[in-house]
């Protein structure tokens, strides 16, 4: 098992997932992107911690790899002044990616890259969401209640035909799309980490204006450890899972569609799945997303 990893700043680790994939077996290929050894540094402005300068980092090429761990960043997906000149590339690899049905696991940014890859859409949330939150499961065989630390100020608004696997009161926290998995959580996290972004420019100050006390969160998370490890263990045993199984429903499907489309149809096949899928989604957003009163993906 090949794993590249893409990280968005020096600070960051993929922590527990790593230990997860590296324990059944797996290789693990990290990228820094963009700009792959380009130093971290405060952002101005954004509130959020991580460094990183958008430059010219590569994507790695996709050939041999079996899986892909996408982590999160202090910026927006649909904020072009600080990733118009990158992020474009990264969505078409995404889309590359599952092309070639090579599985995708979703941090956070990660996450809401996949989304816009994808013909979701990635919004500001209500509010931030940074602190140890409890999710509402519905698949929890593959995502469990929590709690999961958070530290994001976006949202997905999931793609057509994504399964939404978790949700609470601010926003949908986890959704599958044929084999790629996206959680708003971040399941990697241990305590040098949160401190890394505690420390880093605007960390601190995020973190104190959604009403945590930044010393109590950093000792949290690190009394939490063993059992936030294990939840990593048991999101990432399911995100194997969801590849050939996403895969098996996708060759049960084929032959009924290629009998569909022999039949006289009043309306193209396509058109009328896709019409179904974006009624679908009008109705699960009216029902899951709370409106704006006006962290880190």
């Amino acid at each position: 098992m090949r794993v590249i990893v893409i990280r968005h700043h020096d600070i960051d680790e993929p922590g527990f997932i790593a230990d997860a994939l590296t324990a059944r077996g797996a290789e693990l290929a990290v990228h820094l992107v963009p700009g792959d050894g380009v130093p971290g540094g405060g952002i101005p402005g954004n509130g959020m911690p991580g460094g990183g300068v958008p430059g010219s980092g590569p994507l790695p090429p996709l050939d041999g790899a079996t899986h892909i761990v996408v982590l999160g960043a202090a910026w927006s997906v649909y904020d072009e002044a600080a990733v118009g000149t990158w992020i474009h590339h990264e969505l078409a690899w995404l889309r590359e990616a599952d092309r070639l049905a090579i599985p995708v696991l979703g941090i956070c940014f990660g996450a809401q890259a996949l989304s816009a890859a994808h013909g979701g859409q990635v919004t500001p949330a209500a509010r931030a969401e940074i602190g140890w939150t409890a999710v509402q499961t519905l698949a929890p065989d593959i995502v469990e209640p929590g709690p999961w630390l958070e530290f994001h100020n976006d949202q997905c608004l999931p793609p057509p035909g994504a399964r939404i696997l978790a949700r609470n009161d601010l926003c949908v926290q986890a959704f599958a799309l044929r084999a790629n998995l996206a959680v708003q959580f971040h399941p990697e996290v241990d305590g040098p980490q949160l401190k890394r972004w505690l420390d880093d420019s605007g960390g601190s100050a995020a973190a104190q204006q959604a009403g945590q006390d930044p010393a109590r969160f950093l000792a949290d998370t690190i009394a939490a450890e063993p059992a936030a490890a294990a939840r990593a263990d048991r999101l990432v045993a399911a995100f194997l899972r969801l590849a050939p199984e996403a895969l098996s429903r996708t060759a049960q499907l084929r032959p009924a569609r290629i009998r569909a489309s022999r039949q006289p149809q009043s309306i193209p096949l396509d058109a009328a799945s896709a019409d179904a899928q974006k009624t679908a989604l009008k109705a699960s957003r009216s029902r899951l997303f709370v409106a704006p009163e006006g962290a880190r993906p």
